[in-house]
């Protein structure tokens, strides 16, 4: 595949060369794995293109591919070169990651996603990168998804009736919290969610709002069982394979990385928080009804997963040799400092959902 990138580089540089045009040297290659309509392919990829194309003057383009892989293998095709660059969601590998669960604990309080991953991104840089989880791929950005709710075909009004209820569950903290209800957790990618729902598989899936619409979840499940903050959050990054990052040159490499860290990270969360938006809106359409849970089962589900972050804590210490506690606390002070901050402006951003 290098052989072929690397005739694509000079082929292209001859035409550009022979014909007075801009064309881009370099063509990043990014396996996506949700469907046409969700906001990482209506938004977050024609958007960090224009962006990579501005600041490189051309030479640096993306190409984005579907089915190249289910979401779970995002990460081995990107290590293994058959795809340039992807986004994952780290819960899909069970095992694999322990330090990118640190934004994903539930805090029974509403902030947007755009923030949280803003925040998320200094926590990585501040203390996560050193331990190279991602295995010496780049890590251009980092992303939290809107709070997660339960979706549900039967309605649920109290914790006790989660006991033993077949859920969709993704990984990551979603897992741990199912566990700590004493729900039935079925690992199930979100792609086969809506089949799932359908046949019978689980009755309920734990999901943020921008699935009922963007994964079809809404037209399976009738009722919502709703959480300030979301029963969890959810962790992403976007990787480069190593070896096409060091064919770019030096000069492009780091316009690229003005536009992504940060920058990209809040692109992702914005993307996140309208995605959010529009699954609400189609469940409204729908007609789906929605059940707050009252004080004292917030209060008891508070109590069922409090020890989560504190032995997340433990655990990063012992295995990585990093300050848990420390990282954590970055992580919401960050959100508090980052909450007024200017955010994505919608006119900045390039999108291409009908």
């Amino acid at each position: 595949m290098r052989s072929m990138t690397a005739a694509l580089v000079v082929s292209t540089a001859m035409l550009a060369a022979t014909t007075g045009t801009s064309v881009a040297q370099t063509t990043i290659t990014v396996s996506t794995w949700g469907s046409p309509n969700h906001g990482i392919n209506t938004i977050v990829w024609p958007t960090w293109n224009e962006w990579i194309e501005e600041a490189t003057d051309g030479r640096v383009t993306l190409d984005v591919v579907y089915d190249l892989g289910p979401p779970q293998s995002q990460m081995d095709l990107v290590a293994d070169g058959v795809a340039d660059a992807s986004w994952i969601f780290h819960g899909h590998m069970p095992g694999r990651f322990q330090l990118t669960k640190l934004p994903e604990f539930p805090v029974f309080e509403a902030f947007s996603s755009e923030t949280a991953s803003a925040a998320y991104w200094r926590v990585h840089e501040e203390y996560l990168a050193q331990a190279n989880e991602h295995r010496g791929l780049e890590v251009l950005g980092v992303g939290v998804h809107g709070p997660g709710q339960l979706f549900t075909k039967e309605r649920i009004t109290s914790l006790d009736q989660l006991e033993g209820l077949g859920t969709r569950v993704g990984g990551g903290v979603m897992s741990d919290v199912a566990t700590a209800l004493d729900i039935k957790g079925v690992a199930i990618p979100p792609t086969e969610t809506y089949e799932a729902l359908a046949q019978g598989v689980v009755d309920a899936a734990f999901f943020t709002p921008e699935a009922l619409r963007s994964f079809r979840v809404g037209e399976v499940t009738d009722h919502t069982v709703y959480v300030p903050g979301g029963f969890y959050r959810g962790s992403f990054a976007i990787i480069v394979n190593p070896n096409t990052w060091s064919e770019i040159s030096a000069e492009d490499r780091e316009a690229i990385r003005e536009v992504s860290g940060e920058r990209l990270s809040r692109l992702f969360g914005y993307m996140m928080d309208y995605s959010d938006k529009r699954g609400y809106e189609f469940s409204e359409e729908l007609g789906r009804t929605r059940h707050e849970l009252d004080d004292a089962q917030i209060a008891e589900l508070q109590e069922r997963v409090e020890h989560l972050p504190e032995e997340w804590k433990q655990n990063v210490s012992n295995e990585f040799g990093i300050d848990g506690e420390a990282a954590l606390d970055a992580f919401y002070e960050h959100l508090d400092e980052l909450a007024d901050t200017p955010s994505i402006e919608p006119e900045t951003v390039r999108q291409t959902e009908n």
